[in-house]
């Protein structure tokens, strides 16, 4: 690569960086009367308090295992943090550090960094300005990656942490990928802040799992944004395991006529946690699907909220899009929102939502007690199959089932501690 390309890209990231610094300037932090923040307070966060961290240390250990071992699998591509720990990526396949692409692929970085997300709102434009290391993940038109490619990132100190990942599937390409995002220890505070920009190419298939692991005393505000090409076919699951406080945004945009997405998510939340979730599924072309599902378990004072619009964009003829969140609560202390949405600019589609908020229903639990289970025991089998729909919906997939499967069972066991 010559050195006038390096030198161009690394303008182009400057100036990058230079546009999301000024936008975070000039953009207020949002309050409950702004439009999506309704449900999160972030008045007690203090933007500029936190010392900015180096993106993980590879000598820290996890405060829980991660949902996803690279163990598992022999060879496979992984990014721990700042650094490229294993594996040599075949047929022009890149897994790095965002940082080390600038210099080693500045074409890929300058047509797609910044392309879907640089400054929609304060908490992306200061991870535009400020991202160290990150992740980058590109898969050439038309090349299958047969091992799953797993990256990671471990806050491992009381600081600010912003993370940055692209991948770039392209055309006719096929990838699984799982992001793991994690802390050292249960109650390390900090302030996480995710930005996540997807590209699958016309024809291309691709699994991504997002996995949120942070300490529960930690803040998250994120935003995640995929782009769906014609034919392509993207399934988007996401954990929200952790964290004290936060927002994380999801967007699938649809841009290629016959695409297909489908958004896969669960939490689990106890004691005083806040998870917000806001989804989008964008339909920009004729004859696409889209197919979201969430479930949500609280207890204790775990509050959750979950706001989804459906959007058929002019002349997106023939969609076809559902969207649904259900949640369960165990304690009455325990608080969930569910608000489904739609703007249809189209007459030829079928939008439909559904969502739910509610107990465990007594004389369910009352029925499996008459058959000779204890009342933990009839609770535990409601719950289960409570979420058990989650990992039912990934039954058709090599690498991702068995993981997913595991962490929700993980979960179980600890709201019904």
């Amino acid at each position: 690569m010559g050195s006038g390309r390096t030198a161009q890209a690394t303008d182009f990231t400057s100036e990058l960086r230079r546009r999301g610094q000024e936008a975070f300037e000039s953009l207020p932090t949002p309050v409950q009367k702004d439009k999506g923040w309704e449900f999160t307070d972030v008045s007690k966060l203090d933007l500029d308090a936190w010392q900015q961290s180096d993106d993980g240390n590879l000598d820290a250990t996890p405060a829980r295992a991660p949902v996803v071992d690279s163990n598992g699998w022999p060879g496979v591509l992984q990014v721990d943090g700042a650094t490229t720990r294993r594996g040599e990526a075949p047929d022009g396949i890149v897994v790095s550090t965002l940082e080390d692409a600038v210099g080693e692929h500045p074409e890929l970085i300058e047509r797609y960094l910044g392309s879907l997300l640089t400054d929609r709102d304060r908490f992306t434009a200061q991870n535009t300005a400020a991202w160290r290391g990150g992740m980058f993940v590109y898969v050439p038109a038309g090349v299958r990656v047969e091992r799953p490619v797993i990256t990671s990132v471990l806050h491992d100190s009381a600081s600010a942490i912003h993370w940055r990942s692209l991948i770039v599937v392209e055309e006719g390409a096929e990838i699984t990928l799982a992001e793991q995002w994690a802390s050292s220890a249960d109650d390390l505070e900090g302030y996480f802040n995710p930005v996540t920009e997807l590209i699958v190419g016309d024809g291309a298939n691709v699994e991504y799992l997002c996995v949120q692991d942070l300490s529960e005393r930690a803040w998250i505000l994120g935003s995640q944004r995929a782009q769906v090409g014609a034919n392509a076919n993207l399934h988007w699951v996401g954990l929200g395991l952790g964290s004290g406080q936060g927002k994380l945004r999801m967007e699938t945009d649809i841009n290629g006529a016959g695409a297909t997405a489908r958004v896969t998510g669960a939490y689990a939340g106890h004691s005083s946690q806040h998870l917000d979730y806001e989804t989008t599924q964008e339909h920009a072309a004729p004859h696409t699907v889209s197919d979201l599902a969430f479930r949500g378990v609280l207890r204790d004072k775990a509050t959750a909220v979950w706001s989804g619009m459906i959007k058929v964009d002019p002349g997106a003829q023939r969609t076809d899009a559902f969207q649904e969140s259900r949640n369960l609560l165990l304690t009455d202390g325990a608080h969930a929102d569910a608000i489904p949405g739609l703007e249809i600019e189209a007459n030829d589609v079928r939008c439909t939502h559904a969502a739910t908020v509610a107990r465990l229903d007594d004389m369910n639990v009352f029925y499996l007690q008459t058959r000779g289970l204890t009342r933990e025991e009839a609770e535990r089998m409601l719950v289960g199959g409570f979420l058990e729909v989650i990992a039912g919906r990934l039954e058709g997939s090599r690498f991702l089932h068995d993981p997913v499967q595991a962490a929700l069972e993980r979960e179980l066991e600890a709201v019904l501690a």
